[in-house]
Order: structure tokens, then C-alpha cells, then sequence
């Protein structure tokens, strides 16, 4: 197929393009500036705001998958401007091009819309999938990982040291490979049957609790027999205070947000609507899946 992939640079695009590849697929890629040249993807130069790129990337195009969203914003109008609007007008781009199938890559975050201006952003980008007569898929990964990633090298680099703050204790947060979660799309690109809203994750019941979550990272980086892990659960008020330090010393760059304060604590960002086994199944345990990630960072000179 010829798959139309917005986000295709960043960490979740990148693996879905290689994949795709692998698959024999041939990809039209959005991407903001000039990239290498590469057998099979046709890179357009745009932007989720710019409408003519959006009409060339999709032209010819037999599904849309929609990866691209802001994950941190100063405020709610950046998180609006990203992930609504920028949906709405990868939507309009797929209608007006005739094209049926569209595959959105959402979050968890979406069902606590009340909780975070992220989560309400993609809960509204959501609305819009829903309403847009499309056949569509909306897909939620809780807490993506793998090589490439650089949201969680801070922990990893704090499994080194031998101590790991991690949000207050009982939260709970389901687990997806990066190598599953293009796995999932690529089914759902060529599937018009699964459910219209998925919440995949690794396989692991109930999901894990945040302190076996920083002990399995410690594995991962200092091996089984290496040195073991301390464990810090992180209060929402020293939490909340260092959001506030952050703000302070980095401004409107800054990334621990009272945003994502308010999103680490909540208890609940555990998967529960699995996709159907036999469209798609993890195929990477989680603890393998922390060591390929450990050695990837070393190999990049990471960690």
C-alpha cells in the first residue's frame, strides 16, 4: 500500500516508516525540513498548518496515519493549536483526497480530558476523528518506549546513578514497545474491522506500579546481578514545586509542566480496551524490550 505518515521524524514515525519498509509498504512522509533521501519514502516539506502539504501527502495515498501531536506546550492554546487543529487538518486533507481509511495515534491521557490541557487536546482531536465520516481507528498507547526515545532517557540515566524519583505511590502506567506499536498500525492500516477506539499495551495485567516500573529499568541498565535500584516515590507537592523551579529557570521551554504534574499523579493510566488477539498481539516482553532500549543509549553515547 501507499501509507501517508504525519510525524514520520520523531520517535514514533521514524520506527513506523522502517516497518512500513520492511512490510514492502511505500510511504509519503510530512516532514518540516529537508530529509536524506531514502528508497520507498517520498518526503513532502510541510507542516500540520500548511493545507498544500497536506493535499500533496496524501495524494495517491490508500490509508492516513496520523502520528504527529504535541506532547509538551507552554499552555493550552499550543496543545490546541498542535493537536486539534493540526488533526482537523490532516482530516480535511484525507476527505477532500477521497480517502477512506485513517488511523490516529491518540493517548491515554484522552480519557481524563479534565486532568491536562494535553488530555483534553487529545480528547478534542478525538471528537473530530469521530465526526469526520471517515473509516477511522483511534489507537491510545500508554507510555511509549524504545530506541530513539528521549522522553524517558532521564530515568535511565538516573537507573546509572542508582537512584530513581518516580511519581507518588499507587499510580499505575501500562507499558507498548515502540516496535509493537507500529506493529498494531500497520494491521490497522490494512484492517477496516478492528474496534474504533484500541488502548494497547505489553500484556502485563493491571499494568505495572510505577516502583517495579523504575526496578525493571534498573535491570535493564545496570544487568541482574549489577548494582540495584532505589526507588524515591516523588509527592505531588515536591512535584509541583519543582514544576515550579523549572518555569522558572527555563521559562516557556520548560518540561516538567503543572501539566504533566498533574498527569504523573494520577493512578490510573493503565490500558483497558486491548485490541483483539487476532489482529494483533506484543510480541517484545517488556524487560527485553528495556534492555534493547539500555543498549541503544550506549550505542548513541547516551547513557
Amino acid at each position: 500500500m501507499i501509507l501517508a505518515i504525519t510525524g514520520g521524524t520523531g520517535f514514533v514515525g521514524s520506527h513506523l516508516i522502517d516497518h512500513a519498509l520492511e512490510m514492502g509498504h511505500t510511504v509519503r512522509a510530512l516532514a518540516r525540513k529537508p530529509q536524506a533521501k531514502r528508497i520507498g519514502v517520498t518526503w513532502v516539506e510541510g507542516a500540520l498548518d500548511r493545507p498544500k502539504s497536506l493535499a500533496t501527502l496524501v495524494e495517491g495515498a490508500d490509508v492516513v496515519i496520523h502520528v504527529a501531536g504535541v506532547v509538551n506546550a507552554p499552555d493550552r492554546a499550543g496543545f490546541g493549536k498542535g493537536n486539534i487543529a493540526g488533526t482537523e487538518g490532516i482530516l480535511q486533507a484525507t476527505k477532500h483526497a477521497g480517502i477512506r481509511r485513517f488511523v490516529h495515534v491518540s493517548s491515554l491521557a484522552a480519557r481524563e480530558p479534565a486532568l491536562s490541557n494535553y488530555g483534553w487536546s487529545k480528547a478534542e482531536a478525538e471528537t473530530r476523528v469521530q465526526i469526520s465520516g471517515l473509516d477511522w481507528t483511534i489507537v491510545r498507547p500508554p507510555a511509549i518506549f524504545g530506541p530513539r526515545d528521549l522522553e524517558l532517557l532521564d530515568v535511565f540515566k538516573a537507573a546509572r546513578s542508582g537512584y530513581i524519583p518516580m511519581p507518588p505511590a499507587g499510580t499505575r502506567v501500562s507499558l507498548l514497545y515502540v516496535e509493537d506499536l507500529t506493529a498494531l498500525l500497520l494491521a490497522l492500516a490494512e484492517s477496516a474491522d478492528a474496534p474504533s477506539i484500541m488502548e494497547p499495551d505489553d500484556g502485563v495485567p493491571d499494568g505495572w506500579d510505577n516502583r517495579d516500573f523504575a526496578r525493571a529499568i534498573g535491570v535493564a541498565v545496570n544487568g541482574a546481578v549489577g548494582r540495584s535500584v532505589k526507588v524515591f516515590s516523588t509527592p505531588r507537592a515536591l512535584l509541583t514545586l519543582a514544576s515550579a523551579a523549572d518555569r522558572l529557570v527555563r521559562r516557556r521551554k520548560a518540561k516538567l509542566t503543572r501539566d504533566r504534574v498533574s498527569y504523573f499523579c494520577h493512578p490510573d493510566w493503565v490500558s483497558h480496551k486491548p485490541p483483539p488477539p487476532a489482529l494483533w498481539t506484543p510480541s517484545v516482553p517488556t524487560p527485553q524490550a528495556l534492555a534493547q532500549t539500555a543498549a541503544w543509549y550506549r550505542a548513541a553515547g547516551l547513557l
